[in-house]
């Protein structure tokens, strides 16, 4: 016989879909700082500073990957855009008070793209609490450029996608130096 769920045993609905940890999220608000949230989708990364409110969290500054198609950066759901939408996020932030790294249901891998994303935030001059000693070669694309040059052609469909956006894989730490530079310069 089916036993009845009453509303007493139920939890909380965005515990049930997996959504939120509630013990991790009344630490980080508890804290007393603001909270440097990153998601990662299938397609874009997503950084936005939360501040938290009795009535509801305040976004003080938001950033997704979309928006650096406006500075010739083929953007995908990668540690290289990380690195940059963390640099675009820190760039629009006016309050630079000190935040603290809110990955949500991430594992804390070590150079997992929101620690990389955090790494951005950071060389564009937000303070963010931890140590994000991330080697460059991580983020900058000549990992990739190197890696796709040994493939030398054999698996075109891991790199269908840059293909299809005319982008060549040997350029791309070319192009991420320069869009970088273009994200330090702004104001």
């Amino acid at each position: 016989m089916a036993t009845r769920r009453t509303i007493n045993n139920l939890k909380f609905r965005r515990r049930r879909e997996a959504k939120t940890r509630y013990k991790k999220r009344v630490a980080l608000v508890t804290g007393g700082f603001d909270r440097l949230v990153v998601r990662k989708t299938n397609r874009i990364i997503i950084g936005q500073v939360v501040r938290y409110n009795e009535k509801g969290d305040v976004t003080l500054a938001r950033a997704d990957s979309r928006e650096l198609a406006k500075m010739n950066w083929p953007g995908r759901a990668n540690r290289a855009t990380a690195y940059l939408t963390g640099m675009l996020l820190a760039k629009k932030l006016k309050d630079k008070s000190e935040c603290i790294l809110d990955i949500g249901l991430n594992s804390p891998v070590k150079n997992a793209i929101p620690f990389v994303f955090a790494k951005g935030c950071v060389d564009a001059g937000m303070k963010v609490r931890g140590d994000f000693k991330i080697d460059e070669n991580v983020y900058d694309y000549s990992r990739i450029a190197k890696y796709a040059k040994e493939l030398n052609g054999s698996k075109k469909s891991q790199f269908a996608a840059y293909t299809k956006a005319n982008v060549k894989l040997d350029e791309m730490p070319k192009m991420f130096a320069a869009v970088r530079d273009k994200i330090k310069s702004m104001n």
